[in-house]
């Protein structure tokens, strides 16, 4: 039997809409199970987590190459992905697609409801010309700044993305000093060769005169009274180099699957985002990259960060929320933040909280995770001034290999320098005399590290707080660490040491310096150590020894000469 034309057209029409049916449950499935996801991250905490939402975008296609862009690494195509991005928010959101090329442009800047995706074989090569960067205002460093402009920029957006397998280079080496000690001399002489400018002492390479004497060119201008409009900055443009991707106020952000690399400055840089969401990224910059910090999650709210990796030239993954008054005043602290399943191979710290930590810091979960030859291994700074309170901060099942400096380290005297001090850093004398506690005093408590183990390290643990505001409230349980030096706590209360082993090549066990209520329960270290317990300071007292074998070490326990009698409470 014949079917008619028109029926069969019919038949046709029907069998498209129902596939078209499944094909957009099947997206909306897969949603689902993405939000079941971060899901499965942000459950069971000891902390109350609010449901972090994931980006989602209409299903319409975007293509950058039917807006005049060239991927040939040659064409500028900073106005072909303004098209892109301009025509995809006007019909409504949806993708911009970067296919397989290499796509020079100047700053991509990012627009709501649209999620950036790069194909595999992708990549959005930044302009090494300065003058294609406008100058902004903006935050840096925790403060008030004016910076030229982002390679990936956005401000106040919600539900952006950025995907795929592609990557994105910040052409940061166009842009950042070099200091010597960090280069071979083969390296240092190919890097002069290169043009640039090197300071007097000889130390810094600057990829330009300009940027070198951006400082002075700044002071100069900023002497005179009013408003300086951000044009101005523009002499000192090469000086003030962007972020690679700022992200500021956004909320619904997804960063899933390209490789970031090779940023001016900080690599990724949310500023006040919520509800933000980061996985399968790969973050990379050269070891000695100037300020080339991995992920710098600042003042936000509602954050799930797992599977991914870094290998960078400062701080790896890093928890702030603004610098002294400013951050102060800002008052958002960084908090609800969940980080799990990464791995970190090179940077001063694995897991960073400061040093711009005036806003305050909580509710922070991070877990499995593993840190190999980073710096140090996770990392507490702030210094008098910041204020801000760091605290209910929850670390477990850490795992760690050649630390060079110290595994766990907490430093309330930070000067700003890298863990392992340049050949040309100054030593600065800190007073160990109590200050004021004002709103700048800052405080670091209620953190709890469990499940900790690592195979080398400079020093095991530091836990070093101010004479005025001592660090509290720290737990360390289930702990194994093998180092040169033991546990060193300077101006600490409130600690406690469970199921720990530190096993040090040489000194103490565990040195106490003016610290107060100290609990050891099953703690050992190496048999025959010549000195398992140091106590110095007047104010130690409150040290309590439970279920711990003292009779391996040579000697158990050493008093210094202020310690109190009576500082260690029998059992």
């Amino acid at each position: 039997m014949k079917i008619p034309i028109r029926f069969s057209a019919f038949i046709a029409a029907c069998i498209i809409v129902i596939v078209s049916f499944f094909l957009t449950e099947g997206a909306g499935s897969s949603a689902v199970t993405d939000q079941d996801e971060v899901q499965a991250y942000t459950s069971n905490l000891p902390f109350p987590m609010p449901n972090v939402q994931v980006a989602r975008f209409p299903d319409r296609i975007v293509n950058i190459t039917n807006f005049g862009a060239v991927g040939d690494g040659h064409t500028l195509n900073t106005d072909a992905f303004a098209r892109a991005f301009q025509a995809c928010a006007q019909a409504g959101g949806g993708r911009v697609l970067v296919p397989a090329g290499i796509w020079l442009t100047g700053p991509v800047q990012l627009k709501s409801n649209i999620d950036l995706h790069l194909e595999r074989g992708a990549l959005i090569l930044s302009s090494p010309r300065f003058e294609d960067y406008p100058m902004v205002r903006t935050t840096y460093e925790g403060s008030r700044s004016v910076r030229a402009m982002s390679p990936i920029y956005g401000v106040k957006l919600e539900n952006i993305a950025i995907t795929g397998e592609g990557i994105i280079d910040g052409s940061g080496d166009a842009w950042r000093p070099v200091k010597k000690n960090k280069m071979t001399d083969a390296q240092w002489r190919k890097l002069i060769a290169s043009g640039g400018a090197v300071d007097r002492q000889g130390n810094t390479w600057y990829p330009s005169v300009e940027a070198m004497n951006g400082p002075e060119f700044i002071r100069k201008l900023e002497q005179g009274s009013g408003p300086i409009p951000p044009e101005k900055y523009a002499g000192a443009r090469q000086h003030l180099r962007p972020v690679m991707v700022s992200l500021i106020e956004c909320k619904k952000v997804l960063l899933d699957g390209p490789t970031f690399q090779n940023s001016p400055a900080w690599n990724i840089h949310p500023l006040m985002c919520e509800d933000l969401v980061i996985r399968n990224i790969t973050v990379l910059n050269p070891w000695y990259s100037q300020n080339g910090d991995g992920l710098d999650l600042e003042s936000c709210r509602g954050v799930v960060v797992y599977k991914c990796s870094f290998d960078v030239g400062d701080d790896a993954i890093c928890i702030k929320s603004g610098k002294d008054e400013a951050g102060r005043k800002r008052g958002r602290p960084c908090e609800n933040i969940v980080i799990a399943d990464c791995v970190v191979y090179h940077g001063h710290g694995g897991f960073t909280v400061g040093s711009e930590m005036s806003g305050g810091v909580r509710n922070i979960s991070v877990r499995r995770c593993t840190f190999l030859g980073t710096d140090v291994g996770l990392r507490f700074k702030t210094t008098r001034g910041r204020g801000g309170v760091v605290e209910k901060i929850y670390i477990s099942d850490i795992r760690m290999k050649d630390i060079p400096t110290d595994a766990i380290g907490f430093n309330m005297y930070y000067g700003g320098e890298a863990p392992i001090p340049d050949s040309d850093s100054k030593s600065v004398l800190v007073s160990r005399a109590p200050a004021p506690v004002d709103e700048k005093t800052p405080r670091f408590q209620s953190i709890f590290l469990k499940n900790i183990v690592c195979t080398g390290a400079e020093r095991a643990v530091l836990l070093e707080g101010l004479p005025e505001m001592a660090i509290r409230d720290i737990e360390l349980e289930n702990v194994l660490i093998s180092s040169r030096k033991g546990l060193e706590c300077i101006d600490a209360d409130q600690i406690r040491l469970k199921n720990v082993r530190i096993l040090p090549r040489t000194g103490p066990v565990l040195s106490l310096e003016d610290s107060r209520n100290v609990t050891m329960e099953k703690v050992s270290g190496p048999e025959g150590v010549e000195l398992f317990v140091k106590l110095e300071g007047e104010r130690t007292g409150g040290i309590r020894i439970l279920e711990t074998d003292l009779s391996k070490a040579k000697k158990g326990i050493e008093l210094g000469k202020n310690v109190p009698a009576d500082a260690v409470i029998k059992p």
